[in-house]
């Protein structure tokens, strides 16, 4: 068996194209390319082999033996190459991908369905596996495998994964227009006292910054349920329970007849990163794609 390994890919794909076409115009034309860097080309790859494998005629170029017998064994690597290059237009072009992404359930109610659907309008090829994640399970999905970028609020401390700043949220107190019709722009959690209350002490980082600002206030609410997830609290909140303080993407997601949203004041804001393997960046498709959800985020 003749070793082809002494050429380059580009010696490859000259001897391909030579075989195929018959000459050396015509195999020039088929690649775009010059006629004399193909005969250039040729002559080397004839070097580094150590045989020839054309015999020049007046009516062109005749394949050797072992010309025969070198083409069946490059046409694999040229196939695979021509296969490389048309996924390398492809991700370029955004035809073709899939993105495995993963996000907090507050997230998932609005803003990654709306960055999706802006984002296929000009990705009509691209598929999407998505799914919701708590923050407890962010490194496991990421670890695992189960998803290749996770959107989340906080960066868990000391983890070996990179991030991408993507904006900031900011948390409101969510409540019905009825029980609050005088509300200011912006709500100081001192008007909240007195009024029944739904907790989100612990969940997540943003309940954690929920209560570092009650303590900075030595403000005491009147929890009457303590709720696990934002999606719960928004719930109650229809239901006429109560209100509650949650980040701003929940509370525009569960907006309706009758519910009202307002900031804080003063604001408590935090961050939102898209966090990946470091061994595994986002490739090209991936980088549009949160660049279009970081535009739906620092959306006014």
């Amino acid at each position: 068996m003749l070793d082809p390994w002494p050429m380059n890919l580009r010696h490859i794909e000259i001897f391909h194209a030579v075989y195929v076409n018959g000459s050396v115009s015509a195999a020039a034309r088929a690649l775009h390319v010059s006629q004399p860097s193909v005969s250039k080309m040729l002559r080397h790859a004839e070097s580094l082999l150590g045989f020839q494998l054309f015999h020049r005629t007046n009516g062109g170029l005749v394949p050797t033996e072992d010309a025969h017998t070198l083409f069946t064994e490059v046409g694999e690597i040229q196939d695979r190459v021509h296969a490389l290059r048309e996924a390398s237009r492809n991700l370029r072009r955004g035809v073709g991908g899939v993105l495995r992404i993963s996000a907090l359930p507050s997230l998932a109610l609005d803003t990654i369905p709306s960055a999706v659907a802006r984002f296929l309008r000009t990705h009509k090829d691209v598929k999407f596996d998505l799914q919701t994640v708590h923050h407890d399970d962010l490194l496991r999905k990421l670890y695992e495998r189960e998803t290749d970028i996770a959107i989340a609020y906080q960066v868990p401390p000391a983890a070996p994964v990179a991030h991408k700043w993507l904006g900031e949220g900011e948390l409101v107190v969510l409540y019905r227009e009825e029980d609050m019709p005088d509300a200011p722009p912006r709500i100081e959690l001192e008007r909240l006292r007195g009024k029944p209350f739904i907790s989100l002490a612990t969940s997540g980082p943003t309940g954690q910054l929920f209560t570092q600002e009650l303590q900075r206030l030595d403000l005491e609410l009147d929890e009457l349920v303590s709720a696990r997830t934002f999606y719960i609290a928004a719930a109650l909140v229809r239901q006429g329970v109560g209100m509650t303080v949650v980040d701003n993407f929940t509370a525009q997601a569960a907006l309706g007849p009758g519910l009202a949203m307002r900031p804080l004041k003063p604001q408590l804001t935090f961050d939102i990163h898209a966090m990946f393997l470091t061994n595994r960046p986002p490739g090209a498709l991936a980088t549009d794609f949160l660049k279009t959800l970081a535009g739906i985020i620092e959306a006014p």
